[in-house]
C-alpha cells in the first residue's frame, strides 16, 4: 500500500444521537446542537450557545449584600405599612387626605374611590422610597431579568441573524438552495429530520459545498453524489464517519474543542470570568506550548482533547494531524487513526521515511541532520548542523544517483565511518554511470574524514542508536510500499507515530526530533495549504532546537501549526528558551511549574496597569480639653490611640501573574493560558478550571 493511502475503511460504532443511522428519539441533539447560536466574543471564548456578559461594574456590589439589604428594606416597608394601616402610629397619615380634598369626596362612591387612591398612593410612596434604600431596581437586573429572558429565548424560536433580520434554518441547507440544488438540500434537510446525520456528516458537506463555490463546475457532480449518498456523501476516505469513542465536548462549526471554564477571579479579564474556554485552529495556527510536571494533565486535559479535535476535522476534510508520543501513552485509540507507525514493533504495519519523502538530497540531508545532531550545536565545529548536513548531502546525492534511492541505516552508517568496501563500491556504481561530478563529492568526503572535527563519526555514533535489532524492519528504502511520508500532509489523514521510549529513550527523542524538523519543512512546503496541518508532539523533551525554533515561526503563514508539551524549560537549552516563548502564539503554565519556569512566563506575559488602594491610619492629636479629655477615655476604654484612616488610590504597573503565583497559588487541576490568533487577536492569560 503507497504511502500516502489510508488503511481500509473501518467500521464505527454509532453514538446516541450523533451516529449515521440512528433513528430519532424526540427532539434530534444534531438538531438542536445546529441550531444552537454561536457568539464569537474574543479568542478562546467556547462560542457555542455563549452568552454576552452585561458590561462590567467596578463598583458592583457583592451578591449577598444586595440581597440582604433588599430583604431588610422590605421588611421595614412592610412594617412600617403595617403600622400605618393598623393605626398603631395614629392616624396623622390620613391628614392631607381630609385637609385637601373637599367635602362633598367624602360621601358615597367618591368617597370609596377617593380613599382607595389615596392609599394606592401612600403605598407607591412606601415602594418607591424603600425600594430605593434597597436597591430593588438593581436586584432585578441581576437576577430576574437574565432568568426571564433566558426563559424567552429558550421557547424554541430561532435566534435572529447577525444583521438583524430572522435567521434561516441550517438544517434546511439554504446555501444550496440559493445556489438552485433543491434537490440536495431537500435529501441532506431530510436525513437530518430522521436522524441519519451527524456534526461530521454537517462539516464534512459544508466543506464540499466551500469547493464547489470556488470550482462552480462541480455543482452537477456533487449534488449528484449527495442524491446518491445522502449524509454519507463526500466520505472521508477511511470511510469513517464519527469517533469510536469521544471525550471532549466539541463544535464543528466553529471548529472548537472546549477544554475547560475559565475561573470566576480578579486576576482573570472579566469578558472570560465564568465562560468556557476552547481551542481551535486559529489558535493552534500559532503553535501552542504547554509546560507542567507529571501528573498535572497535560496528557489528559489537553493533548486527547485536542487530538479528539483534529481527527474529527480530518473526518470532515479539513485538517490533517500528526500525533506523536511513546507507545503506551494511550493518547487515542487506534480505530480513531488512518496511519499507526509503530516504531519499534514487528506488528507495525507501516514504517517512517527517515528522509521525509523528498527527492532533493540537499534536503533530505539537512532535515535528518536536524534530527541526528540538532541538540548537540554546541559540541559541533563551526555552524554546528548546517556542516552535518553538508556531509550527509557528500554521501546521499552520490548514493542516490548510483542506486535511485537513498541508503537504509546499515549502509548510511558505513559510509559515515568510512568503510573501504562500501566507499569503493560506490565509487564503481557512479564510474558506470559517469556520474564524474559527484564522484568529486565523494572524493571530498573521503579528505575531509581525515581532518581533525570532522561531523561524520558523530553522525555514525547518532546513527547506530538506529542501527539495532529492533529496528531491522524500520527505515528500509528498498521497500516504499510500507513507508510513510510527512509529505502527505495534503491530505486529511490521521496518523500516529510510536515511539519506543522504553529501552531506546536517546533513538526516541532523536526521532521525535526528525519528526518535527520534517514536519515544519512539509507543511511549508504543501502546494495545497487549505487543510490545517497541525504536529501533536506529547513531550518535547530534548526536541527543541534553534532551527525548529525557526521552523515553529513559518507555520503560522502555512495553515500548520504545532502543540508542544514539556516538564520543565530545563529540557531546553537555555539559549532557546526565550526564543521557544516568543516563537509560539500560545502559551500554558500547568499547575505546579518550578518559580523559574513561572519566572520565564510571568517574563513573556509583561506587565499591566492595576489601580492600588494604600490605607494608613495616623493618630489624631487634639489640642481642645474637651476633645483631649474624650481621646483619653476612648483610648481608656478601647485600649488604643484615636486614629483617622487616609486611603491613597494610584495606578501602578504589576505582573499580570508573577512566578510566585504560577508556582503556588494555581490550583491542580488548573491551568495558566494565553491565546494568540493568527490574526494577531490576542487574550491575556486566564486561569482555566480543565475540570469543567
Amino acid at each position: 500500500m503507497p504511502a500516502e493511502a489510508p488503511p481500509p475503511p473501518r467500521a464505527v460504532p454509532p453514538q446516541p444521537g450523533r451516529a449515521p443511522g440512528a433513528a430519532p428519539q424526540g427532539r434530534s441533539p444534531f438538531l438542536t446542537w445546529l441550531r444552537t447560536p454561536r457568539v464569537a466574543a474574543g479568542p478562546g471564548i467556547w462560542a457555542y450557545g455563549y452568552r454576552p456578559k452585561p458590561p462590567e461594574e467596578p463598583d458592583r456590589i457583592p451578591g449577598r449584600q444586595l440581597l440582604s439589604g433588599a430583604v431588610i428594606a422590605l421588611l421595614c416597608g412592610w412594617l412600617l405599612g403595617s403600622l400605618l394601616w393598623n393605626g398603631y402610629l395614629g392616624f396623622y397619615w390620613l391628614w392631607p387626605l381630609t385637609v385637601l380634598t373637599p367635602d362633598s369626596w367624602h360621601r358615597g362612591m367618591a368617597a370609596v374611590w377617593t380613599v382607595y387612591t389615596y392609599y394606592a398612593v401612600c403605598l407607591g410612596v412606601l415602594v418607591y422610597v424603600f425600594g430605593r434604600l434597597g436597591r430593588w431596581p438593581q436586584v432585578w437586573r441581576r437576577y430576574f431579568a437574565p432568568l426571564l429572558a433566558r426563559l424567552w429565548d429558550d421557547g424554541g424560536a430561532l435566534p435572529a441573524a447577525v444583521g438583524g433580520g430572522p435567521r434561516q434554518d441550517p438544517a434546511d441547507w439554504p446555501q444550496l438552495r440559493a445556489a438552485g440544488a433543491h434537490e440536495a438540500a431537500e435529501r441532506l434537510a431530510a436525513e437530518a429530520q430522521a436522524g441519519l446525520m451527524n456534526d461530521v456528516d454537517h462539516a464534512r458537506i459544508e466543506r464540499a459545498w466551500q469547493t464547489v463555490r470556488v470550482q462552480p463546475g462541480r455543482l452537477a457532480a456533487f449534488t449528484e453524489t449527495v442524491l446518491r449518498h445522502g449524509a454519507a456523501a463526500c466520505a472521508h476516505p477511511s470511510g469513517a464517519r464519527d469517533l469510536p469513542v469521544r471525550a471532549a465536548r466539541h463544535d464543528l462549526v466553529t471548529r472548537q474543542v472546549r477544554i475547560g471554564t475559565a475561573v470566576d477571579d480578579e486576576r482573570n479579564p472579566y469578558v472570560h470570568r465564568g465562560a468556557g474556554f476552547a481551542l481551535d485552529p486559529r489558535l493552534l495556527g500559532t503553535s501552542l506550548l504547554a509546560v507542567g510536571p507529571p501528573g498535572s494533565g497535560k496528557t489528559d486535559r489537553l493533548i486527547r482533547p485536542v487530538l479528539e479535535s483534529l481527527c474529527l476535522q480530518a473526518l470532515a476534510g479539513r485538517a490533517a494531524v500528526v500525533a506523536v508520543g511513546a507507545a503506551g501513552a494511550g493518547l487515542a485509540p487506534d480505530e480513531a487513526f488512518d496511519v499507526v507507525v509503530r516504531i519499534g514493533r514487528p506488528d507495525s504495519a507501516y514504517d517512517l521515511d527517515l528522509y521525509g519523502g523528498t527527492d532533493d538530497p540537499d534536503e533530505a540531508a539537512a532535515v535528518l541532520a536536524e534530527g541526528l545532531v540538532g541538540d548537540l550545536t554546541a559540541m559541533l565545529p563551526g555552524e554546528g548542523v548546517r556542516r552535518a548536513a553538508t556531509v550527509l548531502a557528500q554521501i546521499l546525492g552520490p548514493y542516490r544517483a548510483a542506486h535511485g534511492r537513498f541508503p537504509s541505516v546499515p549502509e548510511l552508517r558505513e559510509l559515515l565511518d568510512g568503510s573501504p568496501a562500501a566507499v569503493a563500491s560506490l565509487r564503481a556504481a557512479l564510474t558506470d554511470a559517469g556520474h564524474e561530478a559527484l564522484i568529486r563529492e565523494l572524493d571530498a568526503r573521503e579528505r575531509q574524514a581525515h581532518r581533525p572535527g570532522d561531523a561524520g563519526p558523530m553522525l555514525a555514533d547518532r546513527l547506530a542508536l538506529l542501527d539495532r535489532p529492533a529496528f531491522a524492519r524500520f527505515f528500509d528504502t528498498t521497500d516504499p510500499s510500507r513507508t510513510f511520508s510527512l509529505r502527505a500532509l495534503e491530505h486529511p489523514l490521521r496518523v500516529r507515530i510510536d515511539l519506543p521510549e522504553r529501552g531506546h529513550a536517546e533513538a526516541s527523542r532523536m526521532l521525535a526530533r526528525l519528526v518535527l524538523a520534517q514536519f515544519t519543512e512539509c507543511a511549508v512546503a504543501r502546494g495545497d495549504r487549505s487543510l490545517f496541518a497541525c504536529l501533536v508532539l506529547d513531550d518535547a523533551t530534548h526536541t527543541v532546537t534553534s532551527e525548529a525554533v525557526r521552523g515553529l515561526a513559518r507555520l503560522r503563514s502555512a495553515n500548520a501549526g504545532a502543540l508542544l508539551t514539556l516538564r520543565t524549560l530545563d529540557d531546553v537549552p537555555d539559549s532557546l528558551r526565550s526564543a521557544l516563548l516568543g516563537s509560539v502564539g500560545c502559551r500554558m503554565a500547568f499547575s505546579g511549574v518550578t518559580t523559574w519556569d513561572g519566572a520565564r512566563f510571568a517574563e513573556v506575559w509583561g506587565k499591566e496597569w492595576v489601580e492600588t488602594r494604600d490605607v494608613t491610619d495616623r493618630q489624631v492629636i487634639a489640642h481642645e480639653p474637651l476633645t483631649r479629655v474624650t481621646h483619653v477615655v476612648r483610648r481608656l476604654v478601647t485600649g488604643r490611640a484615636v486614629t483617622a484612616q487616609s486611603v491613597t488610590v494610584r495606578k501602578v504597573e504589576r505582573e499580570r501573574w508573577s512566578a510566585s503565583e504560577l508556582a503556588h497559588a494555581v490550583p491542580a487541576g488548573h491551568a495558566v493560558l494565553s491565546v494568540t490568533s493568527v490574526r494577531g487577536n490576542s487574550a491575556p492569560p486566564v486561569l482555566v478550571d480543565l475540570q469543567r
